[in-house]
């Protein structure tokens, strides 16, 4: 019986780890414990979590400082808490955002070439997180929008530009796991420790869906599969198998699809590349990541291969469509954290002619975004502009980031040895009057029982 091979351009996609001069090396990633990716991209520059003492802080690295970097490298360090989650905007490479375990959020402005000193002063500050934040997520389509979660189990979406709140989300019984917006920024996904997964409508500031996320006790997460308008979440079955699904948002009842995946204890982190339908799942402490294709018929996804490695990875990001090699039909390029080392891995189709691939290289959207804040905030939703990869793609310099208003965190200024001396001698006469009248009542009183 003959067997029917599936026709699919992603069949053979191949995936290559860089050499050492070609990763940026000499690294000291984050050690915390928080669920975090550890690692984001822009077209310009590489962001990565960096372990830190006494604050937190995070590296900028532009993307053609590959090889050995020198130490005490330059960073970002303005935190007063461990940085939680970092990202770059997708309408200006340099600026990203950040948020840590001192409950604030920060916006900085990074210079084309990269640092020239430590980065302690933000472009702005977002401030009103009761509790550390542990998630960031920059608009797909609206500048200077943004939304973070928070152990106050809340979701604020801000406008960057003034610095304030402009939706607030309530709604979680538990911490918030991860938080994804869909392709137009009309919706977002949160999975979370209570065990559910929820569907947000940030600008109604209301749920407006939610299901059972998958039941095992560690992490999970969700995100949106691009124009398909579907979800696929990542976790753990009670038994403590990786399994994945994928819901639809007009039949939340069961999945659509539901499999396991192996017994492996690294949390999941998904990936989703939409002009080629690639879905890429890493799990920390793994060495391999596995891709998959999804498509519109049944079985509405199709294992494709591994990356193998025998260095386990603590964290993973996708690099923007914009920044793949399309001379060498690279599709997809992933940035994997180790110990030390953030290494570059392409995913290419292999093909031998090297004129300009449009079957593989569908437009992508560009870099500028479609709405104002304020056009998205008053309900407006449009589709992405879309650009060509052919001939590559060149990021152009943008305006340097200047917000209308800037929101400054009150630091208390720290008292003097003599303030604190002062404050001291005056509790100390304040108790003793206090003492006194006390005194004075109980003699009041005894002399009223006397009678």
């Amino acid at each position: 019986m003959s067997r029917i091979v599936r026709q699919s351009k992603f069949r053979h996609v191949f995936g290559t780890g860089s050499k050492q001069e070609q990763s940026y090396a000499n690294v000291s990633p984050s050690k915390g414990a928080w669920d975090s990716n550890k690692v984001k991209s822009s077209n310009k520059f590489v962001g990565l979590i960096w372990e830190a003492r006494g604050g937190g802080s995070f590296a900028v690295i532009p993307n053609e400082q590959v090889g050995k970097l020198p130490a005490n490298y330059l960073l970002v360090a303005g935190h007063k808490g461990n940085v939680l989650d970092i990202d770059f905007s997708p309408f200006n490479d340099n600026i990203v955002a950040s948020v840590s375990e001192d409950g604030n959020g920060r916006v900085w402005s990074i210079p084309s070439g990269g640092l020239t000193q430590n980065l302690v002063e933000p472009a702005q500050s977002l401030i009103g997180h009761r509790r550390k934040v542990g998630t960031v997520n920059f608009h797909p389509t609206a500048n200077n929008i943004l939304a973070t979660s928070s152990t106050d189990y809340s979701v604020k979406i801000w406008d960057i530009e003034r610095g304030s709140v402009v939706f607030d989300i309530a709604g979680h019984s538990d911490i918030i796991n991860n938080v994804g917006w869909n392709r137009l920024g009309t919706s977002l996904v949160t999975t979370c420790k209570d065990k559910k997964v929820r569907i947000v409508d940030p600008r109604q500031q209301r749920i407006t869906g939610e299901y059972d996320d998958h039941p095992g006790v560690k992490g999970s997460r969700a995100i949106w599969l691009g124009n398909r308008e579907t979800i696929f979440g990542v976790g753990f079955s009670k038994t403590s198998d990786r399994v994945f699904a994928i819901h639809d948002p007009r039949n939340l009842a069961a999945p659509v699809v539901k499999q396991n995946i192996d017994t492996s204890a690294g949390i999941l982190m998904p990936f989703y590349d939409n002009d080629t339908g690639l879905l890429f799942l890493g799990g920390k402490g793994d060495g391999n990541i596995r891709y998959y294709e999804i498509v519109d018929e049944r079985p509405f996804i199709h294992y494709v291969a591994d990356y193998k490695s025998s260095v386990p990875q603590l964290g993973l990001a996708l690099r923007p469509k914009t920044a793949v090699d399309v001379s060498s039909c690279e599709v997809a390029c992933m940035l994997k954290v180790s110990n030390d080392v953030v290494e570059p891995i392409h995913f290419c189709v292999p093909r031998k002619s090297e004129m300009f691939q449009d079957d593989i290289y569908p437009p992508t959207p560009g870099p500028d975004p479609v709405l104002t804040s304020a056009e998205w905030i008053a309900g407006q939703t449009k589709e992405p502009t879309l650009i060509s990869l052919e001939g590559g793609f060149v990021a152009r310099e943008k305006p340097e980031f200047a917000p209308s208003e800037v929101q400054k965190e009150e630091v208390a200024k720290p008292k003097t040895e003599v303030e604190w001396k002062n404050e001291v001698d005056a509790l100390t006469k304040r108790v003793a009057y206090l003492e006194a009248e006390l005194v004075k009542r109980d003699a009041r009183i005894r002399e009223l029982g006397g009678n």
